[in-house]
């Protein structure tokens, strides 16, 4: 099917090509970009007073299948995902199993096939997700992983993260860190600080998270291993980053949505759907990922989308999950970036080009002979988030009721529309 998008306004972060042009779409790919196509095709979209914008994407997101697919299943999850306007998410291995082996892979790759976008499986960084044994990596990249993290736990044993950065450089796929001493988290369900104590809430340090970025952060400088940061989410965390950043290429960060737009006053009132991993921090911790992000400390914006059901939310501070749904709210969330001055195209680069350059992946381009992997959005329309209206099998957000501004029209996927306004 050929698609022409008309009168739209572009904006292409990795050629910076920008400005008022027309698109054709033809058997799956980008045929032509030009200022007038005046083709005839079966479907023509006027894209009059909307951005046209390489499709987003999310390296940082959990589907839940296999195991919890009461939480989320990868058709719903990426339902959610095309909605928000994300073309290409990777989902995390801890799965019920974790995806640490081939066979797990596959199991991804092949469910994703009915998938609305394009589903990346990561793979575990140790067996178990247990920080002890390595995964099979070279059977793992062979059946299509694209990265290695134990998200949710931190590897502790040194040596094992050191032969884990050693493998990189074999393989090719980064390894994720989730940066956090679970000796100094443990039992933690928030930021550790005054209101903590007031909540009567055991606190997460910032320590717990810098110290281990530190650590990470010395053993991809001794080996020269791929390393990226998951989710920083504090000022000592993006200062150490930025100390190595320019000397060593082979370190890279992320941020999520949430942890640039919520403070941890979202957890007064016990509010559940505001417990995350890593915790939400200060303003003070806030406004540093956004100057993180501003002068490139930061590589990418990430949804950590992390699907719950209403039962797990409901069972008390201490005893719920942590995590929020993220796909269908990040758009308008992340443009509220320009308000800190951040340039629009500056905001896309970190949920196009940024992640693609991460994972190493021909992705985030709206580029004549590239697949077409676009999405249409008006950074304009006002409307509220509500909870009948979410694609995603959860409900856990706390942005629930939230009157938000930019919304996705279309979203195109290798040539296809898969989500329409």
């Amino acid at each position: 099917m050929e698609i022409l998008i008309k009168n739209g306004y572009l904006i292409d972060p990795e050629s910076g090509k920008e400005g008022k042009f027309d698109i054709l779409i033809s058997k799956g790919v980008i045929e032509k970009i030009s200022k007038n196509i005046t083709r005839k095709t079966k479907k023509t979209i006027d894209a009059k007073g909307k951005i046209v914008s390489p499709g987003f994407i999310d390296i940082h997101s959990h589907l839940r299948e296999p195991g919890r697919e009461d939480e989320e299943t990868i058709y719903t999850g990426s339902l959610s995902a095309v909605s928000g306007g994300f073309t290409t998410i990777c989902c995390m291995p801890n799965t019920t199993p974790p995806l640490d082996n081939k066979v797990a892979i596959r199991y991804i790759v092949d469910r994703g096939k009915d998938a609305f976008c394009e589903v990346l499986p990561i793979g575990t960084i140790t067996q178990k997700r247990e920080g002890e044994v390595l995964s099979p990596y070279g059977e793992m990249v062979e059946e299509g992983a694209v990265g290695f993290s134990d998200d949710g736990n931190c590897v502790m044993n040194s040596l094992v993260m050191r032969r884990a950065l050693e493998y990189t450089k074999l393989h090719g796929k980064v390894v994720i860190s989730h940066s956090e001493d679970k000796n100094l988290a443990k039992n933690g369900v928030m930021n550790e600080g005054s209101l903590s104590t007031k909540l009567g809430l055991r606190g997460i340090p910032s320590e717990a998270e810098e110290i281990m970025i530190e650590r990470d952060i010395r053993l991809a400088i001794l080996t020269g291993g791929l390393l990226h940061l998951a989710h920083i989410t504090t000022e000592g965390g993006v200062e150490s980053l930025r100390k190595v950043k320019k000397k060593h290429k082979n370190i890279t960060g992320e941020v999520t949505v949430h942890h640039i737009t919520l403070t941890e006053d979202a957890v007064k009132g016990y509010n559940t759907n505001a417990k995350v991993s890593p915790p939400l921090r200060t303003q003070k911790d806030v406004d540093a990922l956004i100057e993180g992000l501003k002068d490139g400390t930061i590589d990418c914006i990430v949804t950590d989308h992390a699907p719950h059901t209403e039962e797990e939310k409901e069972a008390g501070f201490e005893n719920a999950p942590f995590g929020m749904i993220g796909f269908e709210t990040a758009l308008p969330l992340i443009l509220k970036l320009q308000d800190k001055g951040m340039k629009l195209k500056d905001i896309l680069y970190k949920i196009t080009v940024g992640p693609a350059k991460i994972l190493k992946i021909e992705r985030g381009e709206v580029k004549e002979g590239k697949r077409a992997d676009i999405v249409i959005f008006d950074p304009d329309y006002e409307w509220i988030y509500k909870k009948e209206e979410i694609k995603s099998k959860s409900k856990n957000s706390p942005f629930i009721g939230w009157k938000l501004k930019g919304k996705v029209f279309y979203t195109i996927y290798s040539g296809k529309i898969v989500y329409q306004k």
